[in-house]
């Protein structure tokens, strides 16, 4: 009988590096659930035995050997299915990233990744090598011996093909896989000779290409890249003429990236399914029935070109290696649900920082999140984005998972089961404290309490002026002359801003809590921050993302954010700010963008400096002739920006080697331990600003 449709399947799963324990579960339970469902092939993501961010734990062994162990450990639970898992593999003392394909409780192939992700904040060729596109062996498992490379694997009638996350993105690069390219090297058999062709030919009812191609993939969450996701899922799917099965990582599994954990089907050019984004379950299963005979039809009717008949008797070329297996049961007539819609840019900003928020919480084991709250822009996204972390977790999993979730925290049962609702969850878990000096306003403290009780967090106010007092009257002790603003503006900011780090601490100390620092990412790249300050934390959650961005979202949350928070009208009086530091005396009239220049500007010139390596000479040109919107600047106020701009980037980077760990949010960030390193010491781009000098003064 001709294989006529098949049901396919692929698992999100919220791993984390190196919990064996906890990664087997999880995969245990999306087996369970696609068996359930029917899933004949059921796609896992890349690592997720291991976790994608162990780092330089691949470097050791004994993680490889677990790795294995862990396989060997869950093949019982692929009976009735295909299941395919990655994990680095150690053969002939070399690390390859490669991904199980386990049919009915047996390890059948180990497919091995070609196209390493070694750019911006992909870090993969550091531990792993690249295996060689149409190159296939056998290696000896304690199961017996398992094909490894380029493989292709026949499930009766079925072919599956792999397609591991990069190559995907670099697919015109790269050969093999599943398109008409042909290895050079067959494995052997088991006892070391050479396969009979005619022993793993396609079947009759099978045209040689692949019907479903399974692409387990780590990619992690960057504003804007879920259209190129789809479109590369789609286009693989248009290209095969196939099905093909896109899973992906969940959550914030190792501390700095977050995967949306989209799961994606695509057959014959379209996409057919979409799995949730962002869920804060550990699991999220999305399946898809694919119509194999309607895509075999269609390549037929498009010349898409079989096997080689020389390739087929063991003449000529060398087809691509293919491993003969029964065909899978049959799966019952379950309805598969329509694709889910991708969340647009503010909400999925919203949803990303807030699952990556959880997901610190309960993987450190803390009390809580503790915000120095200043009613300004940054602190308030930050509050608002903590609270939004809590409201999720309790509206997607309830009191139960919750009080689960964060079982370190044995009052919460009692809690939720006395106060269902997610105000008392907030109060419990988010601390925001006010800490106002002289220089602080009214408008401020008015701001940050009206956003602290419509959030519904436990509010402190404290003033620390006395402390900063004292500090300063130590310092014009020692140096035996007193302080003015005049001539010792920048030391009396920042002892402000210093002061306000030691009682937050305190109390984060005091409670298990997790200071969030409120810096962003425009700030990160001009040093205007005060180190020890508004840096100080253990997490930095918008760091990843420009001022511009946040103030933006921030009027967004005013009016239209989603639920279970809904919009936060209290906003409204930080919104209306212009952003300050109020640092300065108030008849000062300190702004940041008087201190720095105007922020869309800013990140204007940082994407040019940043992500497009542009001298100061190219920034400049490149603002004179496309500005930010509402922006027309002279040449020479454009080259004070962007001098400006080179200067401050080249001073500061000590301080971002020295930021609180960030999310990547965006298509590039400042982050030096992920996207973008520069040296602490440089020349700080002086002969390249002295010629753009000459260039305005010409």
């Amino acid at each position: 009988m001709t294989l006529s449709r098949v049901r396919v399947g692929g698992a999100a799963l919220n791993q984390i590096p190196l919990d064996w324990t906890g990664n087997r579960r999880r995969i245990e339970e999306a087996t369970s659930l696609a068996k359930k469902q029917g899933v004949q092939v059921l796609c896992l993501p890349e690592l997720c035995l291991t976790g994608y961010g162990c780092e330089d734990a691949f470097h050791a062994e004994w993680v490889a050997a677990q790795a294995l162990d862990s396989l060997l450990a869950l093949a019982p639970a692929t009976q009735g299915m295909a299941v395919a898992m990655g994990l680095p593999l150690l053969h002939q003392g070399r690390l390859y990233n490669t991904v199980a394909l386990v049919v009915n409780g047996q390890v059948a192939a180990l497919a091995a990744k070609k196209v390493l992700a070694g750019a911006g904040v992909y870090y993969e060729p550091r531990w792993f090598s690249p295996w060689p596109a149409g190159k296939t062996t056998r290696i000896q498992l304690p199961t017996g011996p398992v094909p490894l490379g380029d493989v292709r694997v026949n499930l009766g009638e079925l072919q599956v093909a792999f397609e591991i996350c990069e190559e995907a993105w670099g697919r015109d690069l790269t050969q093999g896989g599943w398109r008409p390219a042909f290895p050079q090297e067959q494995p052997p058999d088991s006892k070391g000779q050479a396969p009979s062709p005619q022993g793993h030919a396609p079947s009759p009812q099978n045209d040689g290409l692949p019907d479903v191609i399974l692409n387990p993939s780590a990619s992690c969450f960057a504003l804007g890249k879920h259209h190129t996701v789809e479109n590369i899922v789609v286009e693989g799917s248009r290209q095969s003429r196939g099905a093909y099965v896109f899973a992906n990582l969940l959550g914030n599994e190792a501390g700095r990236l977050i995967f949306d954990g989209t799961v994606l089907v695509a057959s014959g050019g379209k996409l057919t399914a979409r799995g949730p984004s962002f869920s804060f379950q550990p699991v999220t299963l999305t399946t898809a029935w694919v119509d194999v005979r309607a895509n075999r039809l269609e390549r037929r009717r498009l010349g898409y070109p079989e096997e080689p008949e020389s390739a087929k008797d063991g003449q000529g070329s060398p087809r691509p290696w293919v491993l003969q297996l029964p065909a899978l049961p049959e799966s019952p007539d379950i309805p598969a649900p329509a694709p889910a819609p991708a969340p647009e840019p503010h909400e999925a900003f919203a949803r990303a920082v807030a699952l990556g928020l959880w997901d610190t919480l309960r993987k450190t084991k803390s009390g809580g999140y503790a915000v120095s709250l200043s009613g300004g822009v940054d602190s308030a996204a930050v509050a608002v984005l903590a609270a939004l972390s809590l409201k999720l977790a309790l509206a997607e999993l309830g009191a139960q998972g919750v009080a689960q979730a964060l079982e370190h925290l044995p009052d919460l049962p009692n809690l939720l089961a006395a106060h269902p609702g997610s105000p008392a969850l907030v109060n419990r878990l988010l601390t925001t404290v006010y800490q106002s000096t002289e220089n602080s306003s009214p408008t401020t403290r008015a701001a940050a309490a009206g956003v602290a009780q419509f959030l519904g967090t436990r509010h402190l106010e404290w003033d620390v002026g006395r402390i900063t007092s004292e500090y300063r009257a130590l310092a014009e002790q020692a140096l035996g002359r007193p302080l003015a603003w005049q001539g010792d503006d920048l030391a009396l900011q920042n002892i402000q801003a210093r002061v306000r780090s030691p009682g937050l601490w305190l109390l984060a100390n005091l409670e298990g809590r997790l200071v969030l620092a409120t810096s962003n990412r425009s700030e990160a790249a001009t040093g205007y921050c005060t180190m020890d300050g508004d840096t100080s934390g253990g997490l930095a959650p918008i760091a990843g993302v420009g001022k511009t961005f946040l103030r933006e979202w921030l009027a967004w949350m005013e009016t239209s954010a989603p639920a279970p928070l809904g919009p936060v009208p209290p906003l409204a009086a930080v919104n209306r700010q212009a952003p300050t530091a109020e640092l300065r005396p108030p008849a000062a009239g300190q702004t940041d963008e008087a201190d720095l220049m105007p922020y869309p500007v800013l990140d204007a010139i940082e994407q040019s400096a940043i992500r497009h390596r542009m001298s100061p000479r190219q920034a400049w040109e490149r603002l004179l002739t496309h500005p930010p919107a509402g922006f027309a600047p002279t040449p020479r106020q454009a080259a004070d920006w962007v001098a400006r701009f080179y200067r401050l980037w080249s001073a500061s980077q000590w301080k971002r080697e020295r930021l609180a760990p960030s999310f990547h949010l965006d298509e590039e960030n400042v982050d030096p331990k992920t996207w973008c390193r520069f040296p602490i010491l440089s020349a700080g781009f002086a002969q390249e600003l002295e010629e753009l000098r000459k260039q305005i003064e010409t």
